[in-house]
């Protein structure tokens, strides 16, 4: 008898797909030397391959674009019921805190999911929270304060450069060059602006110089560190900061985007390498993560490590951060995909 197929359901929330257009730029129209292609994909492209690598790896896969209506998946469950959701939505009704109540959802219909709980999801979206809880289990981060309103005075218990950033974003949101300030008067524009604009208290931190890494951890109950990455600042002209900015991230027509160069295998000691293992396996599991998570760190010159955060469910785009790090420990995007899978897959059998 032929053996039925898993059934994985690609979840995604994109409440207006019409909104997405190619962009029409041309990287010869920038006034520096771009060093990656511009990709001209959009994010519903990008879930329709996630979508064709599973189907070419054996899964009954098929996708679902939530468009903020939970209604939309209830009504597919009842008629198609997945083995496991892909868990690709990062915010529902232009609120990434309800990420959280997405996935609890999901755990209230008894389906299984890739990625962290809700538990996780909420945990991590809060710096402040991370940083303690980091902290509380021997691991370093940079000094900080939290901030929800501007005070008359500053009594600052951290030095100067600082870097701003909202409480509760991740994928560096709010992170901008602009985001390191070296004064008061610099601070109180930055906190300004913060609150202006995302409405939620500030972080900020002592600025750590030093080599900025990303540590990619993958599995459940046995994770395991894929190689290691290095953000390459070489490149870096003098008026932008050494920073993997939210330009750096997700705008390649930004001379950051292309000045932020990844070498993976990073070219480390067996000691630092060592050091960068222990230090993301311990996060990993100090945060709750699950299945695939992304340790950002930075080594300052005496090789003291310093993490600056835990990305659970990071992005899982070809070629970029996590895969690549995967693609590094010699597997393929289909092949890293259907790992994570089934991670979620056998994690709800045990149960």
């Amino acid at each position: 008898m032929k053996e039925k197929k898993i059934k994985v359901l690609v979840l995604f929330n994109e409440a207006h797909p019409e909104f997405y257009q190619k962009s029409q730029e041309s990287t010869s129209k920038l006034d520096f030397t771009p060093y990656f292609e511009v990709d001209n994909l959009t994010p519903i492209e990008e879930y329709e391959i996630i979508v064709k690598k599973l189907k070419r790896v054996g899964f009954d896969a098929y996708a679902l674009n939530l468009k903020d209506n939970i209604f939309s998946l209830l009504n597919l469950v009842k008629q198609n019921p997945p083995d496991v959701i892909f868990n690709l939505a990062e915010i529902y009704k232009e609120q990434p805190r309800l990420e959280m109540n997405l996935v609890g959802l999901y755990e209230l219909l008894g389906i299984p999911y890739t990625g962290a709980s809700a538990l996780t999801l909420a945990n991590c979206q809060s710096k402040f929270l991370t940083k303690k809880l980091l902290n509380y289990h021997g691991l370093k981060t940079a000094k900080f304060q939290l901030f929800d309103k501007i005070p008359e005075e500053f009594n600052l218990e951290i030095k100067f450069p600082v870097i701003v950033k909202p409480a509760y974003e991740d994928a560096s949101v709010g992170i901008e060059n602009e985001s390191i300030v070296f004064n008061t008067n610099e601070l109180r524009k930055r906190l300004e602006f913060v609150f202006s604009q995302f409405n939620q208290p500030a972080l900020i931190e002592e600025f750590i110089e030093g080599r900025e890494f990303n540590v990619s951890v993958m599995g459940d109950l046995r994770p395991r560190v894929l190689p290691i990455s290095e953000i390459d600042f070489s490149r870096m002209p003098d008026h932008l900061h050494n920073i993997v900015s939210y330009q750096a991230k997700w705008d390649p027509h930004h001379e950051s985007y292309h000045k932020t160069i990844p070498i993976c295998p990073a070219e480390i000691s067996k000691g630092l390498e060592d050091k960068l293992k222990h230090t993301a396996i311990t996060a990993f599991k100090i945060m709750g993560t699950r299945d695939y998570a992304r340790v950002d760190m930075r080594v300052t010159s005496d090789n003291e490590v310093y993490v600056l955060e835990v990305n659970p469910n990071p992005d899982l785009t070809e070629g970029a951060g996590f895969m690549r790090s995967a693609h590094a420990a010699g597997l393929s995007y289909s092949q890293a995909l259907k790992k994570i899978v089934m991670l979620a897959y056998e994690r709800g059998k045990r149960k």
